[in-house]
Parts: structure tokens; C-alpha cells; sequence
């Protein structure tokens, strides 16, 4: 038996479109990505599980039972889904709470280190430069977030965490 070519073609859009929504820096849309990616997995396992049957009750049924392994592995990764859902949704609030939007800000400790172990490679003194630029930019942004050495949230005008 051949597997339902629209199913998998629906399957196929679901990880694409997912694809595309995680590569996001929304946070919103990279966790639509998420749950479009995973739904669109958990259909093409169930796919390529093998044909529909009966249920797998022993003595109950007659002919080619359904094997309940596949239907449990996505039962489990609904539930895993589910848990990621909520966490990321907590750090989206948290994220917008803080900074107003929900966007995923440049790694400017990646891009620094990136630049330093350029210039050690190549012994260019701009790459150091930039280095450096990066480092002093990466301090005033983290320097918004923080009243001073105290280390607690910058409070905006009104009194409300920025």
C-alpha cells in the first residue's frame, strides 16, 4: 500500500513553512516555526510508519494490526512540543517585558570572539580594532539593562523595568 501523496505533501509544506517562521528573529514566529516543524515531523513519521490498520488489541481484531510504537513516539512529542511551547513563550514575555520587542538581538560576545581569533590568525591590527569596537558597543548595550555595578534592572521615567 503507497502512503497518501497529500499527506505528504501537506507534511512537506509544514516543515517548509517552519523552516522559514524559525529562521526568524521574531520570537513569536520562530516558536510558530517550531510548532509547524514539529507538527509537519510528527505527520511524516506517522506516514512512513506504514499503512493504517486495526487496532492493536490482541484476540480482538482480525487481520493486519496498527503498530503502536510510532503512535506513542508522537504522543510523546506533542507533550515535549507542548513543554517547549511554554517555555519559550515565558521567555518571549519576559524578553518583551524588558526590552519592548520580542527580537532576537545580535550575539555581539560571538562576534567579538569571531573578530579576535581573526586578528590572532591573520596579525591585522583593524580586525583587533574591530575586536575591540564590538566589546565597548556589547558594554553599553548590557549597561541599559543594569542600574550601575548593582546588577538589578535599569527602572525607566515611570518606574517600570526597561
Amino acid at each position: 500500500m503507497s502512503p497518501n501523496i497529500t499527506t505528504i505533501v501537506v507534511a512537506s509544506v509544514l516543515v517548509a513553512t517552519g523552516t522559514y517562521l524559525f529562521l526568524s528573529r521574531s520570537l513569536v514566529r520562530a516558536l510558530m516555526g517550531f510548532l509547524l516543524l514539529g507538527n509537519g515531523a510528527n505527520l511524516l513519521y506517522i506516514v512512513a510508519s506504514g499503512p493504517a490498520g486495526a487496532p492493536p488489541l490482541v484476540g480482538k481484531t482480525e487481520g493486519p494490526m496498527a503498530d503502536p510504537v510510532p503512535q506513542a513516539l508522537v504522543l510523546t512529542a506533542i507533550v515535549i512540543t507542548l513543554g517547549m511551547t511554554a517555555f519559550v513563550l515565558a521567555l518571549a514575555h519576559r524578553a518583551r517585558q524588558l526590552s519592548g520587542v520580542d527580537l532576537v538581538t545580535d550575539d555581539t560576545e560571538s562576534a567579538r570572539i569571531h573578530a579576535r581569533a581573526e586578528a590572532d590568525d591573520t596579525g591585522s591590527p583593524s580586525a583587533r580594532a574591530v575586536s575591540d569596537q564590538i566589546a565597548a558597543e556589547g558594554e553599553r548595550t548590557e549597561s541599559r539593562y543594569h542600574d550601575g555595578d548593582t546588577g538589578r534592572p535599569a527602572r525607566g521615567e515611570d518606574g517600570e523595568n526597561r
